[in-house]
């Protein structure tokens, strides 16, 4: 008897030719105790499984972009900066994913028309980039807690790179967001 999804592998045959003359006779035998092969069937839980362990390696990207952008927290704002001792926002979050092994343009509108992959406000998760209206500013969303959302950046002139609550101003300015792992 069959297991449920098994598959027969086709007979294996042997053939023997003799000829003396023009009329050549095979001989074909079939070869006893045919193999059966099992064949795996995709299921929704094989499918929702590959899609969670591809999911948790690419956000391990996204996770390790944001343990480097904590290290850079305190350094000055510089326009143009791309590190290590001081940055603009794009150049911060270039220099954190470059740190994570993925390599992205150097300014915010490029970086967000670079990454294919867009995401809503509501599905924001630690790692994603996050970008507003005005000035081309980024940042990166460095933890997601409930309803609240944070991100580091650096923001502008004379300020540090700090991380802050994604609160009703950049809600108001935002202008779309990228996961780029």
């Amino acid at each position: 008897m069959l297991a449920a999804g098994a598959v027969l592998a086709p007979t294996v045959l042997t053939a023997s030719t003799a000829s003396a003359s023009s009329d050549a006779v095979t001989t074909v035998t079939p070869v006893a105790n045919p193999v059966t092969t099992p064949v795996a069937t995709p299921t929704a839980a094989t499918s929702a499984t590959t899609k969670q362990t591809s999911w948790s390696k690419r956000h391990k990207v996204g996770l390790k972009a944001v343990a480097a952008a904590r290290k850079q927290i305190g350094k000055p704002y510089r326009y143009g900066g791309s590190g290590p001792s001081s940055f603009d926002c794009s150049g911060l979050v270039q220099y954190v994913y470059r740190k994570a092994g993925v390599r992205l343009p150097r300014t915010a509108d490029a970086q967000h028309q670079h990454i294919k992959r867009h995401v809503k406000f509501s599905d924001l998760a630690t790692g994603d980039l996050v970008y507003f209206y005005g000035d081309g500013h980024t940042g990166i969303v460095s933890k997601v807690k409930g309803k609240k959302i944070y991100m580091i950046h650096a923001a502008h002139s004379g300020t540090r790179i700090k991380q802050v609550l994604l609160n009703s101003y950049y809600r108001a300015h935002f202008n779309g967001a990228t996961r780029p792992y």
